[in-house]
């Protein structure tokens, strides 16, 4: 059974990798533990690294995975190490898993993108934070979401998510206020430089293969950005 789709690798010194769990495996919040301990060991598996989620919360903050890696990293809704052999898990149902990368160094990041943490910055705050350590991320990956032709809210919340990232402003294919988050985390990226952008061009709520909080409501269960380095 294939877990791991829209696999790309980059070879250097380290090699890093990076796929997209498919709906098979449960990795929401509210999936049994035993069900979701499960899909960890299918993702160790699949990447040979040991996988780390993050207790996403919509915000803008960024948790350092440093010597001693557990299952679950501290709460916020970006990660980033500088470890090879350790895979990083960006969680999502229709917001947009990013995947971050310096070849040069190895320091990698999966950062998790909904309309809060979008307007909050986490992309930026993720670049931010691997510069701060001395990394220079050059590559970035942007995951399925949903689309901004699917993608509907009020026109007051479109004012205010596009008040701060313009390029996110959008209208539904029904003629609606919208929001296109993924072409605000590229308008993001582009500003920090982030030059090589990778994009899934799989909108969530239309492809049903795709797990979508918008289109299955409380139903939706959560699939995974994932990237890894190894020798």
């Amino acid at each position: 059974m294939t877990l791991l789709h829209h696999r790309d690798r980059i070879e250097g010194d380290l090699v890093i990798e990076v796929a997209f769990t498919d709906v098979s495996l449960s990795l929401g919040d509210a999936a049994e533990d035993e069900v979701r301990a499960e899909a960890l060991r299918e993702v160790a598996r699949a990447t040979g690294a040991a996988p780390v989620l993050m207790k996403q919360v919509h915000g803008a903050d960024v948790a350092l995975v440093d010597d001693t890696p557990t299952a679950v990293a501290a709460t916020g809704d970006a990660m980033i190490t500088g470890r090879s052999g350790v895979a990083l898990l960006a969680r999502a149902a229709d917001c947009v898993p990013v995947l971050l990368a310096d070849p040069r160094s190895g320091w990698i990041a999966a950062v998790h993108a909904g309309r809060p943490g979008l307007a909050a910055g986490v992309v930026p705050a993720a670049v931010a934070a691997l510069r701060a350590r001395g990394a220079r991320p050059s590559v970035g990956w942007v995951g399925p979401h949903v689309c901004g032709s699917c993608y509907e809210v009020p026109a007051a919340m479109q004012d205010e998510v596009a008040a701060v990232v313009p390029e996110s402003r959008s209208t539904t294919s029904w003629d609606t206020p919208g929001l296109d988050l993924g072409a605000g985390v590229r308008a993001q990226l582009a500003a920090a430089g982030i030059d090589d952008v990778r994009v899934v061009e799989v909108c969530t709520r239309e492809d049903g293969s795709w797990p979508s909080h918008r289109r299955d409501g409380a139903a939706a269960t959560r699939f995974a950005g994932v990237i890894w380095s190894h020798a």
